[in-house]
C-alpha cells in the first residue's frame, strides 16, 4: 500500500512536471518544403549484376528565425536475376544558416538540380532556395552551388518589385 501511493506520487509529480514545462519548452514552428524530387540511377557490375541508387531531398524550414535544413535520404540496391543481395541506406539533415537576419514569420520553399549532367559544371549541382516574409513585402532568392573544391558558394538577391 505505501508502494503504491509513493509510486503515485511520482506518476503525478513527473505529470505535473511536463504540464507545467511543456508550453516553456515549446519548439519553432517547422515547415517542410512542398518541392521534393527522386533521381535514381541504374548501372551493370561485374557478374551480371545490377545496381540501382535513388536519392532524394528535402528541406525543413523554420518559419520563425528562417533557418533550414538540407536533409537527404538515399537507397542503393544490389541485386543478380534471382534475389536480392544488398540494400544500403544514408541520410541525415545538415543544418543551413538563416536567410533572413531577423525573427518573423516566413514561407519558404526549394528545389535541386537534376543529377549530374551538362548543366552541372563544378560537381553534383546545387539548389535554389526562395524564401518570403509572410508580414511584409519582401522576397529573397538563393542560389547555391557545389564549387568543386567541397564547399558551396551561397548568392541571395532580395527581390524588387516594380
Amino acid at each position: 500500500m505505501i508502494r503504491m501511493h509513493y509510486g503515485m506520487k511520482i506518476c503525478f509529480g513527473a505529470a505535473l512536471m511536463f504540464v507545467t514545462l511543456a508550453p516553456v519548452a515549446k519548439a519553432d514552428d517547422f515547415k517542410l518544403s512542398n518541392n521534393q524530387r527522386i533521381s535514381c540511377s541504374r548501372g551493370l557490375s561485374a557478374g551480371k549484376l545490377n545496381t540501382a541508387t535513388c536519392k532524394s531531398y528535402a528541406y525543413l524550414f523554420n518559419v520563425k528565425t528562417s533557418e533550414y535544413f538540407r536533409c537527404s535520404v538515399s537507397l542503393a540496391l544490389t541485386r543478380d536475376n534471382k534475389e536480392v543481395i544488398n540494400v544500403q541506406t544514408d541520410g541525415g539533415c545538415t543544418k543551413k544558416p538563416r536567410i533572413f537576419e531577423t525573427d518573423s514569420s516566413y514561407s519558404f520553399d526549394a528545389t535541386e538540380t537534376e543529377p549530374p549532367n551538362t548543366n552541372s559544371f563544378f560537381g553534383p549541382g546545387g539548389y535554389s532556395v526562395w524564401a518570403s516574409d509572410n508580414t511584409t513585402q519582401k522576397v529573397r532568392g538563393c542560389i547555391i552551388i557545389s564549387s568543386g573544391l567541397g564547399s558551396d558558394i551561397s548568392k541571395c538577391l532580395d527581390m524588387t518589385f516594380q
